[in-house]
């Protein structure tokens, strides 16, 4: 069925039709599609302002039609307190990328919480131990919640610690998600002491200032380094980062806005340390974890072939359920 104007979906429809265990395939396949050099670079570009700032990433991908995607998203980190609104707010426009159709416009927050989460699951796949049973996650906000939640569907996780600046929110996160995934979740103010017993470790903060250091990580630790998504933030010391196998989502997105940025500043890395593209491992192209030894760090900034993966699905469920809300913009 052919849907006449552009769908407008909201966040409460985003969420309805976009389920976490078929946005990671979605996003496998997207990492796939790019490591077999079958995409286009994605672009990024952004714009800071005084107590945050706006980004717009976009990409195309070629999936039963070709769809070209563009993402803007504002990010606010002080929101909650100072407007109570939430750090990330934004809208997707979803074209067809054959003939420049709108298709639809969709809210982003679901979209950017639950795509980055299955970036992040994509990553578990390929680079964590098969036996990985013990998460931490620091930053208990939204995306930690979904962080967890994707790394649940590709591990079997048996217990988790929540750690975060705000401790009350830690002890929320750690309540909820332990009720939500069936696990024991314990809140914690002694990031090594939790460090020391996990298998993986997320780190998804609004730092300014890198917090996870070599000391803390075991030998043979996954961690996925989500927060640094622009060059002012930073979770990972640049001496995590040189003793680490490094693999990126993009190699020049991480270089220019990630933790790889900042490790690459210090002198600690250079580009040709990093060992893979996530797309090259996923497409077979690289093998993953090679041994139960190796620590592997995940840089992961974001990029707009998962929002287009992510925007795809939805609209195509919206489409075939009917969803009626439609825009004639050309009208």
């Amino acid at each position: 069925m052919l849907t006449a104007g552009t769908l407008v979906l909201t966040r409460r429809d985003v969420r309805h039709f976009l389920s976490l265990v078929d946005c990671i395939e979605a996003v496998e396949q997207a990492f796939r599609l790019h490591g077999q050099g079958k995409t286009l670079a994605p672009v990024m570009t952004g714009i800071h302002s005084s107590e945050g700032g706006f980004h717009i990433k976009a990409g195309i991908l070629p999936l039963a039609r070709s769809y070209f995607a563009a993402k803007m998203n504002a990010n606010f980190p002080n929101n909650r307190q100072r407007s109570n609104l939430p750090t990330i707010q934004g809208v997707i426009v979803l074209c067809d990328a054959q003939n420049g159709r709108l298709l639809a416009v969709l809210d982003s927050i679901e979209i950017t919480a639950s795509r980055t989460a299955a970036a992040t699951a994509v990553a578990a796949k390929y680079l964590a131990r098969k036996d990985s049973r013990i998460a931490t996650i620091c930053g208990c906000g939204d995306q930690g919640r979904v962080q967890a939640e994707a790394l649940a569907q590709v591990l079997k996780l048996q217990g988790a610690f929540a750690y975060d600046v705000a401790e009350e929110r830690a002890s929320e996160f750690a309540k909820e998600t332990s009720a939500k995934l069936g696990i024991a979740v314990q809140a914690t103010k002694d990031l090594n002491h939790a460090t020391e017993q996990s298998d993986v470790c997320v780190t998804c903060t609004s730092s300014r200032q890198a917090f996870l250091k070599r000391q803390h990580i075991r030998v043979g630790t996954f961690i996925a380094a989500v927060g640094a998504d622009n060059p002012e933030k930073q979770e990972l010391e640049p001496e995590l980062m040189a003793s680490a196998k490094i693999v990126v989502d993009v190699l020049d997105q991480c270089a220019s806005n990630g933790d790889l940025h900042h490790a690459i500043q210090a002198g600690a890395v250079s580009r040709s340390d990093v060992y893979a593209e996530l797309g090259e491992v996923v497409a077979g192209k690289k093998p993953g974890r090679t041994s139960q030894q190796e620590t592997i760090i995940f840089d992961s900034t974001g990029i707009a072939l998962q929002d287009v993966a992510a925007a795809a699905l939805v609209y195509e469920k919206a489409e075939r359920a009917g969803f009626e809300r439609t825009v004639e913009f050309a009208a």
